[in-house]
């Protein structure tokens, strides 16, 4: 098990910025990809971003590229998502997941690339 907690999201207008964090507990936090997705309201989930086990590689959604980042710091146990130049159409429910490293990197844009789930945190983005 890999409990995930996210948290920083929030109410901001559009053009702002937030990060976004997810703590994890356990020893075994750098032995998983990090994924953020994101769910809209009558929407399915759709992914975000990946981060590598290591920090060193990145994977984005078109829609985010240029304006989400993606980090992680193994010692803390904890990935975050910097997401600037937000729109409305950024609104959602933001979801952190581990993928372990027997799960193919060629399905990590999809949730069945996912072991472990957050709990979401809402982010609005009013106009």
């Amino acid at each position: 098990q890999v409990p995930l907690v996210e948290s920083g999201g929030g109410l901001v207008q559009a053009g702002g910025s937030l990060r976004l964090s997810c703590a994890a507990s356990g020893r075994t936090f750098g032995n998983y990809r990090l994924g953020w997705f994101r769910q809209a309201p009558g929407k399915e989930r759709e992914f975000v971003g990946v981060i590598s086990r290591g920090g060193l590689n990145t994977r984005y959604a078109d829609s985010v590229k240029g304006r989400f980042t993606i980090s992680r710091d193994n010692a803390q146990n904890t990935v975050y998502l910097q997401m600037d130049s937000l729109t409305p159409e950024d609104t959602a429910v933001y979801y952190c997941a581990a993928s372990p490293a027997r799960i193919s990197s060629e399905i990590v844009t999809t949730t069945g690339g996912y072991q472990f789930w957050g709990q979401g945190t809402q982010v609005t983005v009013s106009s």
